[in-house]
């Protein structure tokens, strides 16, 4: 198998409030805030590595209501698939991953995520019928004009 050319694929949650506001985590390795999620495991369906990583994050137990966006960071080779969620259970709980939890409205994601992972967060919080597709570097989006089917 030729590995240059491999991809991994990850899940992330955006949990909407009541309130129209989605859930950041503040990741305890880099300090970045991004939506809950992390890499599928080898043997593990889409929808169970999703909350499986939720609530390692989190501690929340939710529930998948679309799919949001795919993106790829080109660079890497991870194809992210993003899911708008809705809390039903469980409770807050800094852990190894989080050290903090905000609930933002869209302003508020703008100021604290980078623009890769802020969109994905932006994209489930809008209505969009059908999940965005977005490339980009790691930070900054790539081929903004063709970001819809």
């Amino acid at each position: 198998m030729d590995h240059e050319n491999m991809h991994s694929v990850s899940v992330a949650g955006v949990i909407i409030d009541d309130q129209g506001r989605a859930l950041l985590i503040q990741r305890r390795d880099n300090g970045h805030w991004e939506a809950p999620g992390g890499i599928l495991e080898r043997d593990e369906d889409i929808v169970s590595g999703l909350l499986r990583e939720v609530r390692e994050e989190t501690g929340l137990e939710v529930e998948p209501v679309a799919l949001t966006g795919v993106y790829k960071n080109m660079p890497r080779g991870i194809v992210a698939l993003v899911f708008r969620c809705r809390a039903v259970g469980g409770q807050l709980t800094e852990n190894d991953e989080s050290r903090a939890f905000r609930w933002a409205n869209a302003d508020q994601v703008r100021e604290l995520a980078s623009e890769a992972f802020a969109v994905r967060v932006l994209d489930a919080m809008s209505m969009h019928h059908a999940p965005a597709i977005r490339q980009h570097d790691g930070t900054h989006l790539l081929n903004v004009t063709h970001s819809y089917l």
